[in-house]
């Protein structure tokens, strides 16, 4: 079984992360797991006239595998294979993408991140999931 867990570098994430782990054999099939980290794009003109394409993408790659290195080293050693991924886009659209396209049946995410003030006041990544989810989401306090 396909499973999505977004990651974002927080504990609630890790959180995520175990609760997939501990999980695994109430499935039929076994489990495979992908991680995924979503990067906001950097969208200033002024940013992007000063750095190249290749710095960006260079610089997404790094913040990404920096969230990404806990939950890996928790799967590292769990047996269950998995897979890490880093996406450029807002967070709940890319993460329902990928769910979509990887044919992933079930999202593993916690519910509180390292977002920023914004989602406190525009409603948080995981309630965006939920909405636009073409799979069931499982929310991990």
């Amino acid at each position: 079984m396909r499973i999505l867990v977004p990651v974002d570098g927080s504990d609630n994430a890790l959180r995520a992360v175990d609760y997939a782990i501990s999980t695994r054999d109430l499935y039929k099939e076994p489990a495979e797991i992908h991680l995924l980290n979503a990067q906001r794009p950097v969208v200033s003109g002024n940013v992007r006239a000063f750095i190249s394409q290749e710095q960006l993408h260079n610089y997404y790659e790094e913040e990404g595998t920096l969230a990404l290195n806990g939950a890996r080293e928790r799967l590292d050693g769990s047996g269950i294979a998995h897979s890490a991924h880093v996406a450029v886009g807002e967070e709940a659209a890319s993460i329902s993408q990928y769910a979509a396209q990887h044919d992933c049946k079930l999202i593993v995410m916690g519910t509180r991140g390292m977002g920023s003030i914004a989602n406190l006041l525009l409603g948080s990544v995981a309630a965006k999931v939920v909405h636009l989810a073409p799979v069931p989401v499982v929310l991990v306090k």
